[in-house]
């Protein structure tokens, strides 16, 4: 297992290892994210906690993630890397937004419920772990495969960060530890989005000279 983590031969782009398979686990994870982006939004709004509501609007951005992946898998190499320049993109502008609702409520937020809050999280981290389980395989290729592996590895460390924030909450009746956890969020959602588009944009460099080199499928671009 070691030995495997430690490879830095990333396998080809273009030849996706058991191609059946990642598409059914992408099924999978689609429609668990979708699951819970609506239990958590209901949960979030009902208990008035942030962070509950950022790993929801992450849930659903893992759901459209789910969504592109599955929409490209059979695209060349040069759209996967686009469809992640965009996933890279939505990841980042759900950073910023869950920032700019934390320092509104600063001023402006109650307390959350922090029973709510504590349930919700550990059935978030339950479905994410799965899901993060089941991609295991697929974490090291493209840039579409690897973000789809960072962004439940990122989920499951988000539901563990606001299950802490409910206990803080709980322990002493104030609303900062669910906001610190929802900024804490929206930063790992700016870094993973910012290292995807980063690689992304790599992979595009390089299809592009390779196209220019030796264009495959006779078209122009």
């Amino acid at each position: 297992m070691s030995a495997h983590c430690c490879e830095h031969e990333t396998p080809k782009p273009a030849q996706i290892a058991n191609l059946t398979r990642y598409r059914r686990v992408l099924w999978i994870a689609l429609a668990v994210n979708a699951a819970m982006f609506a239990v958590e939004l209901s949960a979030g709004f009902t208990s008035g906690s942030l962070s509950l509501i950022a790993d929801a609007i992450d849930f659903a951005g893992d759901a459209l993630n789910y969504g592109v992946s599955l929409a490209v898998l059979a695209s060349a190499l040069a759209w996967r890397a686009r469809a992640a320049m965009l996933k890279a993109v939505s990841m980042m502008g759900f950073g910023v937004f869950v920032l700019g609702q934390a320092i509104w409520s600063i001023w402006n937020g109650g307390t959350p419920d922090a029973p709510t809050m504590g349930v919700v999280a550990l059935m978030a981290l339950a479905a994410n772990l799965g899901v993060a389980w089941m991609l295991y395989t697929f974490r090291e290729g493209d840039a579409n495969m690897r973000s789809v592996w960072l962004c439940s590895r990122n989920d499951a460390i988000g539901n563990v960060a606001v299950f802490l924030a409910a206990l803080g909450v709980f322990g002493t009746g104030k609303a900062w530890p669910d906001l610190i956890v929802a900024s804490l969020m929206a930063l790992l959602a700016l870094h993973a989005g910012w290292q995807v588009l980063r690689q992304a944009r790599g992979e595009l460099g390089t299809t592009d000279a390779s196209d220019h080199g030796h264009d495959h499928h006779g078209h122009a671009h």
